[in-house]
Parts: C-alpha cells; structure tokens; sequence
C-alpha cells in the first residue's frame, strides 16, 4: 500500500524523470516514466546491477505484518531484506538518499519484537554511508485514491473504517493535522459541535 502510494506520487511529479521499480510480481502498470523489474531473491541482487545504477534515491516500501511469524522469519523479511538492497545501492550509487518506511514506536531496545527488530535495521542504514536516510515512522495510514494494502489482515483492518476516512479532512479535530492520533493516548477527547453534527451526518444519525 505505501509502495503504490510512493510510486503514484512519483509518477506524477514533473522533476522525477525516471524511476525503477523493483517488485515480486507485476504491477500491470505502464507509463513512460516508468522500469519495473520483476525480482525474485530479495537478498541478492548481482544479476541486475546493471540497472541499478544512476539513481538519485530510494523509497525502501517493503515490509510485512509481524503477527504470526517468528523474530527469526522477521527478521529475514524486514531487515535482512532491507540491508540487501541497501548495501548493493549504496556501493552503485554513494550519494543516493534512501528513505525506509519504518513504523512508530520503533526502538533497538524495545521488548516488542517487531520495534526491536525494526530499529535494528534503522540503525544499520544510517551506518551504511548514503548521503542522507531517513527513517519514516509513520503511525496510522490513510489510503487514498483507491489504493489497497495486498496483505488481507490490512484490508480486513481498513474495511470498517472506510466510512470515516473521508471525515478527517472535515474534522476540526483532525483537519490538516499530522499528529491528530496523540491526544486518544490520554483516554476521553473532547470534540466541537461542529465535529459532533458532522459525524453524526455521517453515521445517518438523529442529534
């Protein structure tokens, strides 16, 4: 879901003129901008450095839902995955900016097993000599025009909310707001009147 979102955006910007992108399966997408390369060992690279070469930067979008799986398989997937790519770009293009969506909360030190293992792999980038990374953190994500998350337990997850996702640019409690999330942390939240008849509208309710 964040990869379609990064490329769509990408695809759409007049100062990016090309852009390559690595996938396990094809996209079915076409525009003149774009190279997609189908890929299959997400640890080895070598066959295709060829075209992995005058690139200005990267969006790291690969990852996977930790629920179900081992530190082990994880671990493979988030950041032996990541360092393979990331290693093998750095060497081809030293001053490329990678930038690697990582998730809140993430930490070395965490007890929890996805954030541990999440900043691990965050610390391990920003060693690797690029000429900038950047490590997004992002905590809840909206899906827009029409794009989908393939992992089904997301999909499951955004289906209820479908409803309420066109709001949060109404909301005075959530309009224009980055961090509009944090004040839920501290339990009850007060919302205008406003607010109030707005979902209320919404949900097809009588005030």
């Amino acid at each position: 879901m964040v990869g379609q979102g990064a490329l769509r955006e990408c695809l759409l910007n007049p100062e990016i003129t090309s852009v390559v992108s690595i996938v396990r399966a094809p996209s079915g997408q076409t525009h003149p901008k774009l190279r997609e390369i189908v890929h299959r060992d997400f640890l080895d690279y070598s066959a295709m450095e060829d075209q992995l070469t005058g690139l200005d930067a990267c969006f790291f979008c690969l990852g996977v839902a930790s629920f179900g799986m081992s530190e082990e398989q994880y671990r493979v997937i988030t950041h032996d995955y990541t360092l393979a790519a990331a290693k093998t770009l750095v060497r081809l293009n030293p001053q490329m900016v990678f930038e690697y969506v990582s998730g809140s909360g993430t930490n070395a030190a965490s007890r929890t097993m996805w954030a541990r293992v999440k900043g691990t792999t965050e610390n391990e980038l920003l060693a690797l000599g690029f000429r900038a990374a950047y490590m997004l953190r992002p905590g809840f994500i909206v899906p827009l025009h029409g794009i989908r998350s393939k992992t089904r337990l997301y999909r499951l997850f955004y289906a209820p909310m479908t409803p309420i996702l066109p709001l949060l640019e109404r909301l005075e409690l959530t309009r224009g707001k980055r961090n509009w999330g944090y004040p839920f942390r501290r339990g009850l939240v007060e919302i205008t009147k406003s607010d109030f008849e707005a979902i209320s509208a919404a949900m097809a309710a009588k005030l």
